[in-house]
């Protein structure tokens, strides 16, 4: 269950609440009764740690390896798949040569 955190803003009190998330929120202040009770907005409470995917993939917000596009070194079998799109022509009138189809 996660703890929300809960402040006042008639009287300013703050508390932690561990509530369900299908609980209803808190709106009546424990200190001083009043109907201003309001969940904040908190950071998460944990961090990931290790060499697992989140490291790998999203670590320095920049992109990587596993981000990058894949282009085959090698030649691989993107190439013949492009050279038969280029070489089987739609039959229009331009020929398939513009930006159209």
């Amino acid at each position: 269950m996660p703890i929300y955190a809960y402040r006042c803003s008639a009287c300013g009190h703050a508390k932690d609440v561990l509530q369900k998330l299908s609980d209803a929120p808190l709106t009546t202040c424990p200190a001083c009764g009043a109907e201003s009770f309001s969940k904040q907005v908190t950071a998460a409470g944990f961090q990931l740690k290790g060499s697992g995917w989140y490291a790998t993939d999203f670590k320095g917000g920049g992109s990587t390896g596993a981000a990058a596009p894949s282009t085959p070194a090698d030649g691989g079998d993107a190439a013949p798949k492009a050279e038969a799109a280029s070489t089987s022509a739609p039959s229009t009138p331009c020929g398939g040569s513009c930006a159209c189809h």
